[in-house]
């Protein structure tokens, strides 16, 4: 029997990831800006993973769409929930890993596994952008830094700004008011970090924290937030070398999955 290749396509808020698997090892994956149609930014991650491995769309033999633009994908084969997607990612990255907090562009989930890499339960903030990517970016542009640069500016603190509000905007507005009241940027920065660390540990403690910890999701990237909820949850936090992916990831695990059954 050939090697078989299968794909995640995992379509987020802000970015549309794709990952190829060939029998259970990454061949090659791509990030691109999801932007105002989700079906073209999943057809733009294909087309580029498939251009990184070499090969045509013909060689692939499943294809998983996930995140919530999952029904916008036609040519995948199934569609399966980011919950079980970055659950699936996170136990085959690291199969000892019992909780998974992914904070993406729009929302932020705590995830829990049993020990065989299975969803146990899980809690979803969808309902407004406090905590999330889409926070950072708002605040990333008042504060005029990059992003990218957030962590960086979080490293010359020396102490964390108060911020008691977790609404984007009221937080904006204290952000505006530190700002005038000459407060140092980094010491700003450290303490939207220190926000979002409270709001995410207060979702992973109503599900009981159970070691050990993984974060996916393209705010992990960022190394502030990272460092403030392990501080705030008091427990190590695995970082896997490419965060944003590990929905995609598990798609195509799952895709393998399913291939491998129809195939016996």
């Amino acid at each position: 029997m050939p090697d078989m290749i299968t794909a995640g396509i995992d379509i987020g808020s802000l970015s549309t990831d794709a990952v190829l698997l060939r029998d259970g090892e990454v061949l090659a994956y791509s990030i691109v800006n999801t932007g105002a149609q989700a079906r073209a930014a999943a057809e733009r991650a294909f087309e580029e993973v498939l251009e990184k491995a070499g090969i045509s769309a013909s060689e692939v033999d499943s294809v998983v769409a996930t995140g919530y633009g999952r029904m916008s994908v036609p040519f995948a084969h199934s569609q399966v929930t980011e919950i079980s997607c970055h659950g699936c990612g996170s136990a085959f990255l690291n199969p000892g890993v019992r909780t998974v907090i992914d904070i993406g562009g729009q929302d932020s989930k705590v995830i829990r596994l049993d020990g065989q890499g299975n969803v146990s339960d899980f809690l979803m903030n969808d309902k407004c952008a406090a905590g999330t990517g889409r926070f950072l970016d708002v605040m990333a542009d008042r504060l005029e830094l990059s992003v990218a640069g957030l962590g960086e500016e979080d490293r010359k603190a020396e102490r964390a700004a108060e911020i008691s509000s977790m609404c984007t905007v009221f937080a904006e507005s204290e952000v505006i008011s530190l700002i005038a009241q000459g407060v140092p940027r980094p010491e700003i920065v450290r303490g939207l970090h220190r926000s979002i660390a409270e709001r995410t540990a207060g979702m992973v403690n109503r599900l009981a924290l159970m070691p050990r910890v993984m974060m996916t999701g393209g705010v992990a990237k960022n190394p502030g937030v990272v460092r403030a909820l392990s501080e705030k949850l008091g427990t190590e936090i695995i970082v896997p070398p490419e965060p944003q992916i590990v929905g995609a990831l598990g798609a195509a695990l799952i895709a393998q999955k399913k291939r491998s059954r129809t195939a016996v």
